[in-house]
């Protein structure tokens, strides 16, 4: 969400400058205005039905699902494959557990390579730490894999990346199997096509990295095109899908309603105006519909945090940043006196807002509704850091250094701990989250590095004329004394690479000693958006990027 956090870039606004003089990035307006004060996927008659006939069916699945016990293993790994990627599993939590419990437990058996690499992959999802040597005997005393069909390499490629640091066979399988993955795309030579499609789709993200709604809209259209495929899955899959559609354009109206009634654009027009975005974002984080509120929350905190980064990052000069942490360390009306006009009535709108949600979460029974302000507070104070940090800083500093500061800016971690709040977590799972662990500091670096290089160019030329901006491209580059961006762009993909290493490392630790899985879950789920929309380009700030893949989760029937 935030700008890529620069130093030596250009310097804040003179201090007498006045707001008109200002210069400042133009961002597109919204692609969305009131859109959703009127749009309803359904009418409530045809919800009423949809949910009544999904209860049937679910139940039925359940039925379904527990039968498979019995059945042989490849039906069963297809089955939770299948579920998973329809965005279905979540209401059946229990009975996939059992399901892998079982595979786990029944050990190692003689499996060709696709069931094997599928077993691996749901295993090691689910938090079994199960040995990549079960690809050994694929492997010949060359290296080879001793196959050549695609959907099993396919399978093996996704596998290979739920690997850790040193596991060594998988990072093998990886460049084995992807350059046999591309040689498929080149040639086009593979049926059925649907196989094509996706053989492209996995080398541009793995499975384990593409967030769940966008990848359960997308694995629906796969389903009802394979000759395999289960009539009353995809029904109920499709019902699910619709229902939770509905859910989200009745949570976007209210939250248009309050967006339109701050009137922060009258004010604030220099900021990204991205509230639709931003609950696109927010439900790759929480997509279940008990947290639809939370959706809410999550989503009002966040546009907030974005406009913070615009006033942080371009627009306020540095006294006034200073001016605008204090104010929010004080938190009342009256800290407001000594700010300028612009930043008066967004900082009592901010206010005014959060003590709502505080509010209101407490009315819930929510025991944890004051880290709202709390979490807040500290995103102001990250944000005014960094704006002093690189404003002093005058010599060239390693990554590492750089992570110092811009990786608490980035606010990732604060979209993480908010979801353990919405979540109901204990204050030691909150606290915990706050402390930057493994698993948290992973995240935000690959949300800090992705941002960096998919906005580095853009970035580079609107500084063209100005001190010349250092994100962690430019740091990569005089850390290493590279001579061109690419180079810098491949040695950052390979700390993101070993970021997403530490993130499963974490996943795989015994459950006595790691938070619980919907916490893990949720920081998992922020990093699979943080890839989504900052892989190939800053799809936040420019909305049109996204306007086809919001379509397909809001409007477009299914």
């Amino acid at each position: 969400m935030a700008a890529s956090v620069e130093t030596r870039r250009r310097s804040h606004p003179p201090p007498t400058m006045n707001n008109n003089q200002r210069s400042h990035r133009i961002h597109h307006p919204t692609v969305w205005g009131d859109f959703f004060l009127g749009f309803r996927p359904f009418t409530p008659t045809q919800c009423l039905s949809m949910k009544n006939k999904a209860e049937v069916m679910k139940e039925e699945l359940r039925a379904t699902i527990v039968d498979s016990g019995s059945a042989d293993l490849p039906r069963k790994l297809e089955l939770v494959d299948t579920l998973q990627q329809l965005g279905l599993d979540y209401h059946y939590g229990k009975e996939i557990n059992d399901l892998l419990c079982g595979i786990h437990d029944t050990g190692d058996e003689d499996r060709d390579l696709h069931t094997a690499a599928l077993g691996f992959y749901l295993l090691r999802k689910q938090g079994f730490n199960v040995s990549p040597d079960v690809f050994l005997k694929f492997i010949d005393a060359e290296g080879k894999i001793t196959c050549n069909d695609t959907r099993s390499l396919l399978g093996m490629y996704n596998a290979a990346h739920v690997r850790t640091h040193g596991e060594e066979t998988l990072s093998s399988v990886i460049a084995y199997t992807k350059d046999h993955l591309l040689r498929v795309v080149e040639q086009q030579t593979i049926s059925p096509p649907i196989l094509l499609e996706e053989v492209r789709r996995t080398l541009e993200t793995p499975l384990f990295r593409r967030p769940r709604r966008v990848e359960a809209r997308h694995f629906i259209s796969v389903y009802e095109r394979m000759s395999t495929r289960n009539e009353a899955i995809l029904e109920l899959a499709k019902l699910d899908f619709s229902i939770l559609q509905a859910l989200y354009c009745e949570e976007l109206r209210a939250l248009t309603l309050w967006w339109k009634e701050l009137q922060l654009q009258d004010h604030l027009s220099f900021a990204r105006d991205r509230m639709v975005e931003m609950h696109f974002w927010m439900l790759g984080v929480l997509f279940e519909p008990q947290y639809s509120y939370g959706r809410i929350v999550l989503t009002k905190f966040f546009t907030f945090i974005s406009i913070f980064d615009d006033i942080y990052d371009s627009y306020s000069t540095l006294e006034e940043s200073r001016l605008l942490t204090m104010a929010m360390e004080r938190w009342d009306e009256q800290a407001s006196e000594h700010l300028p006009g612009y930043m008066k009535f967004f900082y009592s709108k901010v206010l005014a807002t959060m003590k709502v949600i505080e509010k209101d979460l407490d009315s819930q029974g929510n025991k944890h509704a004051d880290y709202v302000k709390k979490l807040l507070i500290d995103a102001t104070k990250c944000y005014y850091n960094e704006a002093k940090w690189r404003e002093e800083t005058d010599t060239p500093v390693t990554v590492e250094e750089h992570l110092r500061f811009s990786v608490p800016s980035c606010c990732c971690m604060h979209v993480a701990c908010l979801a353990f709040v919405i979540i109901g977590a204990s204050r030691d799972a909150i606290e915990w989250g706050m402390t930057y662990p493994k698993i948290m500091r992973a995240s935000c670096v690959i949300g800090r590095v992705i941002n960096d290089v998919a906005s580095h160019e853009r970035e580079q030329e609107q500084c063209s004329d100005e001190r010349s901006v250092m994100s962690t491209v430019e740091a990569c580059m005089e850390e290493n004394k590279y001579t061109a961006k690419e180079d810098a762009y491949r040695k950052l993909g390979e700390l993101i690479e070993e970021s997403w290493m530490d993130i499963i490392e974490e996943l795989l630790k015994p459950a006595t000693a790691r938070p619980t899985t919907p916490l893990l879950e949720a920081v998992v789920n922020s990093t699979r958006m943080l890839d989504f929309l900052y892989k190939d380009q800053d799809a936040y700030t420019d909305p049109r990027a996204l306007k086809v893949v919001v379509d397909s989760i809001y409007v477009n029937s299914i």
